[in-house]
């Protein structure tokens, strides 16, 4: 496992696409709220409408309902686009080929990837965080209170969460053997997650419910759990994927 783990470390730490992906995610979700709370200050009162959460309740607590809807779908693109790199460049490479030659069996290369894409996701959300924090100071939002506490850490664990529940597009990857599949299937759950938050039934959807936990108290801790199901069988999925994955 251990040569496993280090390969798979090195693809993703010198990849392009994973390097640009992280960037745009901590940048990207930090400024695009940072620039919504430079909006608020035109006065446009159609502005104000449309960023609510911004206006009321505010400060802190409303840049972190904002960054929170921002992080949920941005997120999942994100993490989809990661997980589809890390499983469908070795079909689009051609190096696939060269991984049935190696004594490391692909059982085990499909579990490094998963245990280095949670690496990465660990780091993402909490560079995430501290990007949203520092870029919250410099725009004038003062000092933490401590009743906003409690929202820095659901931001956190609504980044890793999101995170988690793409990865059957590490299964879809394998299965469409290409990149492209595995990024349908990211947009796909994305499609699914908001029209179950419309139709009101969102908190027993389980890609759907990190969000609507991380933005509204009414939807209970206990909830989440429906993501277990969802991580253990995508993982095993993609393991038994390669297990017996054959050259055509």
């Amino acid at each position: 496992m251990t040569p496993a783990l280090v390969t798979e470390l090195i693809k993703l730490a010198r990849g392009t696409v994973p390097r640009a992906t992280t960037a745009i995610l901590v940048l990207g979700v930090s400024l695009i709220c940072s620039s919504m709370l430079l909006a608020t200050n035109t006065g446009d009162p159609q502005i104000a409408a449309k960023l609510g959460a911004l206006i009321d309740p505010g400060g802190w607590a409303g840049y972190l309902t904002i960054a929170a809807q921002v992080t949920a779908a941005a997120g999942l693109l994100g993490c989809g686009v990661v997980l589809s790199w890390m499983f469908g460049r070795e079909f689009g490479d051609g190096t696939i080929t060269g991984l049935f030659a190696i004594p490391v069996s692909r059982p085990t290369i499909a579990a490094a990837k998963l245990l280095v894409y949670l690496a990465w996701l660990l780091f993402c959300s909490a560079a995430l965080l501290a990007a949203l924090l520092v870029f919250g100071l410099a725009f004038g939002l003062g000092p933490i209170p401590a009743d906003v506490l409690p929202a820095l850490g659901r931001q956190f664990v609504l980044a890793v969460l999101t995170g988690v529940i793409a990865m059957p597009v590490a299964w879809a990857a394998t299965i469409g053997r290409s990149i492209l599949a595995g990024i349908a299937v990211a947009v796909g759950i994305l499609v699914l997650s908001q029209i179950a938050a419309i139709a009101g039934a969102g908190q027993w959807f389980p890609f759907s419910v990190p969000a609507l936990w991380a933005i509204s108290t009414d939807v209970p801790s206990t909830h989440l759990t429906l993501v277990i199901p969802v991580v253990l069988a995508s993982a095993g999925l993609a393991m038994l994927s390669w297990r017996r994955l054959q050259l055509n």
